[in-house]
């Protein structure tokens, strides 16, 4: 039993990563683009957040898929 719930402890699901290298890859993409987002030049910055994550999400799974 201790196995088992040790093994538990260390089985990360891919959408886990996933998610987790897509917010890095947001947290950088979004520091270099933050400036122009809330400059005004765009219409809605928070769907342009949202979007600018599910593109990130979705490249970092395609990245753990090919690795």
């Amino acid at each position: 039993m201790p196995d088992l719930v040790f093994g538990a402890s260390l089985y990360f699901p891919p959408v886990f990563k996933a998610l987790m290298l897509g917010f890095i890859i947001w947290l950088l993409i979004h520091r270099v683009v933050r400036d122009w987002l809330y400059s005004g030049d765009v219409w809605h910055p928070t769907l342009m957040d949202l979007s600018i994550f599910i593109i990130s999400v979705s490249g970092s799974m395609w990245i753990l898929t090919r690795w």
